[in-house]
């Protein structure tokens, strides 16, 4: 009868639905020297958990931290300072010559602006001239749209 119990025990044990005083019946038959053949594969299983049971942890777990001063982030603040002095340092070149592309004053700017747009205008033109013939193909495709017109008149009259 008992052996019957422990098997019931086992399978609500397996299914997730014993209480905690039907799991100490179960440890304590397998803590015996004597086990029913067949329930010795649990056996090394509740063995397991009576000597887990019994572990402790004994390190020292620190409760405050040690603070580390992270030098990384010092090097990235120098090198920012450094880049907003060489930035902040540098002379005013919005005048000189020299520098591609700028000019000091405006109307000379307002001349240089006109004459590139100019040159623009004049390859552009000249582009377009030759291109002109394109026209001529549109009066071509033109002229065959008429004759399908014609084709479509006389696949009437000769289907009818």
């Amino acid at each position: 009868m008992v052996l019957n119990n422990i098997e019931k025990l086992l399978e609500k044990y397996e299914n997730g639905e014993t209480t905690l005083k039907e799991e100490q019946q179960l440890k304590h038959y397998f803590s015996q020297e004597t086990v029913a053949p067949h329930l010795e594969v649990y056996k090394p299983m509740f063995a397991y958990f009576l000597v887990n049971k019994q572990e402790q942890f004994t390190k020292d777990i620190p409760l405050k931290t040690k603070r580390t001063f992270n030098y990384k982030w010092i090097s990235v603040a120098a090198v920012a300072v450094l880049m907003l002095g060489f930035y902040f340092n540098q002379p005013d070149n919005s005048c000189e010559e020299d520098l591609l592309g700028t000019f000091c004053e405006p109307e000379q700017a307002l001349n240089e602006v006109t004459r590139s747009l100019a040159m623009i205008s004049s390859h552009f033109n000249k582009g377009a001239s030759t291109v002109n013939y394109l026209n001529e193909v549109n009066k071509g495709t033109a002229t065959l749209g008429y004759l399908n017109e014609i084709e479509n008149t006389t696949s009437i009259i000769f289907k009818n």
